[in-house]
């Protein structure tokens, strides 16, 4: 998870003493950022964790372009809807050839859809 980052006025509605608000109020951004680089339990993000982060994004707005719910998207398309929620969610990184799968669907997701869709049965 990387660094939370709060406006002013979202601090406000946080409750605090007035000491801690008035100590807070006196830092710079450059402090506050560097605070929370500093805080054990804020380690920042890897390259990998990034970059899971920025893949599961594109995912889940190339999703929701569709207007299709995770379990649609996956029925739709023929993915394990658990592995959609892991990409999305950061957890996995989707496999060179699954990353190709949804580039095309992101080019023409109709188009894929029906692709898909089996065969209608031809009598003899």
């Amino acid at each position: 998870m990387g660094i939370v980052r709060l406006s002013r006025a979202q601090l406000a509605n946080m409750r605090m003493t007035p000491e801690e608000r008035a100590r807070l109020e006196a830092m710079t951004p450059e402090e506050i950022e560097q605070n929370a680089i500093d805080d054990p339990d804020n380690p920042p993000s890897t390259d990998e964790e990034l970059e899971r982060a920025v893949v599961g994004r594109n995912i889940r707005l190339m999703r929701e372009a569709t207007g299709m719910s995770q379990e649609k998207f996956a029925q739709t398309y023929g993915l394990n809807v658990a592995r959609l929620r892991d990409w999305e969610q950061a957890r996995h990184l989707p496999d060179s050839f699954s990353r190709a799968f949804l580039r095309v669907i992101a080019k023409d997701p109709l188009y894929v859809a029906q692709a898909l869709q089996p065969e209608p049965a031809t009598s003899p």
